[in-house]
């Protein structure tokens, strides 16, 4: 074998670090038979856009068996395919097609907690006694009847659900349809790790784990103490919903996790370069305990909490001031940054309501994104700008919005079909009457066939910038310095080896001028932003950026 062939079949082992992943909600990217929900040869199909677009994998959510009261959040069998999506040979030609584009395929795992229809708890809830008893995190009620304490249900209410059979509760931190299974258990571990390489060895390159620090319980039961109200943060639960009102220590965040993440991390190094990433979700520990679950290499390789996809507005003072807070909680640990995804508001309107030039705005806020140190997550659809969608009450499928309308409308409005061909039936994306969620006529005019080949277009910015960003290593694995936050400047430098790239950026609607850093500096082109360089100052214009060179 030579030293060529070597170096192209040996795997790269590193292939996350500084990844561009392409999150891609299954039920709305492509319908391939006409029954108005995407699937899993739609996605198939669409993959050319996806190399095209630059991305380096693709997160799929779940696809597997499910009764679908949480849209596949609720798995009833770990392995295999709903047929609402397709087969296990349809999810072999997916893996195979994205493979043979160079995409690296990373599929979700939903493993702290399934369905109430999975045949684990069917099982479980059966009887005290039985095989699976204890597979589920069961309590009897208080001596008055009442739930075994007070925790709370993201999805509102208690966190505890009467089962009549076993005359006890049970736990589901999400809906009751939905219940918490039992960590502590070391067969229940042993069959989700089996579940792991099931996949693997159907050939994923990596995993999305999903609410991943609610994995365990304090044994104990404890209540979780209240919350001051100048603490409370609305990026885990929507502000209307009272899980705001407690500190979460007991219903999860458990330092037990960490010795489950360490063996989940064992099986991932069974095969050759697999890569997990980890969503934290907390609202006042997120970072923390981020920086613990990628410590030591021996757990994760990356995650990421909510502080790009709360509702804070992105200014500035507050991506320097997020960058430092991680660096500060995980000097050690590497994050996945994404501005998007499916279960909040797309930032173009979250922090855009008021912007004129939202083309230009997500322009810039791409840019921004994709020079962050870290790995990125791109939300389908948010490379062509798309707005978030309003959907009305009668039109809602979200058991979230429906719990919380109208102050919280849920999370459909980030969930509508992907809009391929503005001439076509239902923007290409079925051919069916009605698709599950409606399109809006303002996604309809966005399409790609409309975007692609216009260079002024926010889809062409996307790939141009993405193509820039492969061309400078250290983008995707270099260290960031930032300089002084002014007003709306935000600047730093992302340094790899020899090569240190200045990033500067205008986060407004007006034009500023920049100072150029000391040194020598060749201004960089092919990213797709008209700043001007005159001597030492540089004249960005509303929502621009600039990018120089130096090494």
């Amino acid at each position: 074998m030579t030293a060529l062939s070597q170096t192209i079949e040996t795997p790269d082992a590193d292939w996350w670090r500084g990844a561009v992943i392409y999150q891609i909600y299954p039920r709305s990217y492509q319908d391939s038979n006409g029954d108005g929900v995407g699937d899993l040869k739609g996605i198939t199909a669409r993959l050319p856009h996806i190399a095209a677009l630059g991305a380096d994998a693709i997160w799929i959510s779940p696809f597997f068996p499910s009764p679908m009261k949480d849209f596949g959040y609720d798995v009833s069998n770990y392995a295999d395919v709903d047929p609402m999506f397709g087969t296990l040979s349809e999810f072999d030609a997916l893996i195979a097609e994205a493979h043979r584009l160079k995409i690296k395929v990373m599929i979700d795992l939903v493993i702290s907690h399934s369905s109430d229809q999975h045949a684990w708890f069917i099982e479980s809830r059966s009887s005290r006694f039985n095989p699976k008893a204890d597979w589920y995190v069961w309590a009897d009620a208080k001596p008055d009847g009442t739930p075994p304490n007070n925790w709370l249900s993201i999805f509102g209410g208690s966190a505890w659900a009467w089962d009549p059979t076993r005359m006890q509760y049970y736990l589901h931190n999400f809906l009751t349809s939905q219940p918490d299974m039992n960590l502590h258990n070391a067969e229940v571990q042993d069959a989700l790790l089996d579940v792991v390489r099931f996949w693997l060895k159907r050939g994923v390159d990596g995993f999305r784990l999903d609410t991943i620090n609610f994995y365990f319980h304090d044994k104990e039961l404890r209540d979780n103490p209240a919350l001051a109200p100048e603490r409370r943060n609305a990026s885990t639960a929507p502000a209307v919903n009272p899980y705001n009102f407690q500190e979460h220590i007991y219903d999860k965040n458990r330092p037990e996790n960490l010795e489950f993440l360490k063996r989940f991390r064992a099986v991932l190094n069974e095969f050759p370069a697999i890569a997990a990433v980890g969503e934290v979700g907390d609202s006042q520990r997120g970072l923390e305990i981020v920086g613990e679950y990628t410590s030591g290499g021996d757990k994760m390789q990356m995650c990421y909490a909510f502080e790009f996809l709360a509702p804070d507005m992105l200014t500035a003072e507050r991506v320097a001031e997020v960058q430092h807070a991680f660096a500060a909680a995980a000097p050690e640990g590497w994050a996945c940054w994404a501005f998007s995804n499916h279960d909040v508001v797309r930032h173009v309107s979250r922090w855009g309501a008021d912007v004129h030039d939202r083309d230009a705005f997500a322009k810039l806020l791409a840019a921004i994104l994709l020079t962050q140190r870290g790995s990125v997550c791109i939300y389908q659809g948010e490379e062509l700008g798309l707005t978030e969608a309003d959907i009305a009450y009668g039109d809602l499928q979200d058991p979230y919005g429906i719990q919380f309308w109208p102050e919280f409308k849920g999370r459909d409005g980030c969930r509508t079909p992907m809009v391929w061909d503005d001439h076509a039936v239902l923007a290409g994306f079925s051919s069916a009457e009605k698709p599950w969620l409606p399109i809006p006529v303002e996604h309809q005019i966005r399409a790609v066939n409309v975007q692609q080949g216009d260079q002024s277009s926010v889809l062409e910015q996307y790939r141009r910038f993405l193509a820039f960003r492969r061309q400078h290593p250290a983008f995707a694995k270099g260290e960031i310095r930032f300089l002084p936050v002014h007003g709306n400047l935000l600047g730093y430098e992302r340094s790899l080896g020899n090569e240190t790239v200045l990033c500067l950026f205008n986060m407004s609607a007006e034009p500023v001028a920049a100072d150029l850093p000391e040194g020598d500096w060749t201004v960089l082109e092919g990213h797709g932003f008209d700043s001007v360089a005159e001597a030492n100052t540089i004249n960005l214009p509303a929502w621009g950026a600039f990018f120089a060179r130096r090494g």
